[in-house]
């Protein structure tokens, strides 16, 4: 039985993710967002990437196509450099920011938004060598190890494949010169490239998916864990018990004390008990004095039969001045006829004079 309670076997609670998110601890893939930023720079240069190259051409021309060589010796080298670097960041500026939008995108996606700094406070453990020589040897380090050089052998098979079938591109661009050799090269690396996202983001997905199920089963929880963590979220259950002992004794001495004052009981018939007081000279209005549903019902009624206090069934009454009305309060207008009807029958069975307020 104890190495069964020992055994990760649940699911874990609310409360023990809420707790891995704030130490940093989520199920995370860097090779998705490696992957999504690739594929999302290949996009982007394959729509931009005219743009930027010709801004950089005519940047080029601008700043250093002269026709007198010695106008170099004079040139200002920082301006001409701040003139060029300007003109590809304003070029190479929606580009860029897609990458930072395709990063925050993809973290968002995979862990949601949340700030913590846990994962940035030293911890005196990672110094213990004992403890790092057991990380790294570890069989979880193996599995990791053995996982990169599956993703690396996928990745250089690609590559190889991609190279392979454009060959004949490649030799052609090492038969000519200028720009039909740039272009060559630029649509051979762009595919390549491409090839090489695709494949990339299914490695990244198929790593998201089992680095959520490793997150997944390292959260698992005992049944031990399990109730000693309901037990610190509804508190003990001995606590709890003594509460409720505590707060029956309560409602019981008020309702021992505050009965037998009462005028009439009005019942459910068993189910609640509704003790009722009413003194014209004092009183604006009757009040609730106690009231109780179940095991406090029966004792209100016990109290009113001991103390000769008259019990009324009412059942629609009772029903709604136990949910409205509190005790030690007034009861509300809209009642007031029914609770006249019920005092004056009280009344009327005792022989006492009706109260004006009460019969008006």
């Amino acid at each position: 039985m104890a190495h069964d309670a020992g055994e990760k076997t649940e699911s874990p609670t609310p409360r023990r993710r809420e707790e891995a998110r704030e130490k940093g601890q989520v199920a995370r893939s860097n090779d998705l967002s490696a992957a999504l930023l690739l594929l999302g720079g290949m996009i982007g240069l394959r729509f931009m990437g005219p743009n930027i190259m010709a801004v950089l051409i005519r940047s080029f021309r601008e700043n250093l196509d002269v026709t007198d060589p010695s106008a170099f010796v004079s040139a200002d080298v920082v301006s001409i450099t701040a003139s060029i670097g300007m003109a590809l960041l304003s070029a190479a500026g929606p580009i860029m920011l897609l990458l930072v939008l395709l990063a925050v995108v993809s973290n968002v996606l995979q862990i949601g938004l949340r700030f913590t700094t846990q994962p940035l406070q030293p911890k005196l453990d990672k110094l213990n060598p004992i403890t790092g020589f057991s990380r790294i040897f570890s069989a979880r380090t193996v599995v990791q190890f053995v996982i990169n050089l599956l993703k690396l052998g996928i990745v250089t098979l690609v590559a190889y494949y991609g190279i392979r079938g454009r060959m004949d591109q490649i030799m052609l661009a090492l038969g000519v010169s200028g720009w039909p050799q740039l272009i060559l090269i630029s649509t051979v690396l762009y595919q390549l490239g491409l090839q090489l996202a695709f494949a990339l983001l299914l490695i990244a997905l198929l790593d998201f998916g089992w680095q959520r199920y490793k997150f997944e089963r390292d959260l698992r929880m005992s049944k031990q864990e399990v109730k000693e963590e309901m037990r610190r979220m509804e508190g003990d259950p001995i606590l709890k018990q003594r509460r409720r002992r505590m707060q029956l004794a309560a409602a019981m001495q008020h309702i021992r004390t505050t009965v037998p004052t009462a005028d009439v009981v009005v019942t459910n018939p068993t189910e609640l008990a509704i003790a009722i007081k009413y003194d014209a000279h004092q009183m604006s209005a009757p009040k609730v004095v106690a009231k109780g549903a179940d095991f406090l019902a029966k004792r209100i009624r016990e109290i009113a039969i001991q103390n000769a206090i008259p019990i009324v069934e009412r059942k629609p009454l009772a029903q709604a001045l136990y949910k409205t009305v509190e005790v030690g309060r007034e009861v509300p207008e809209e009642f007031y006829k029914a609770i006249a009807e019920v005092l004056a029958y009280v009344y009327k069975l005792s022989g006492k004079s009706i109260p004006k307020r009460v019969s008006a």
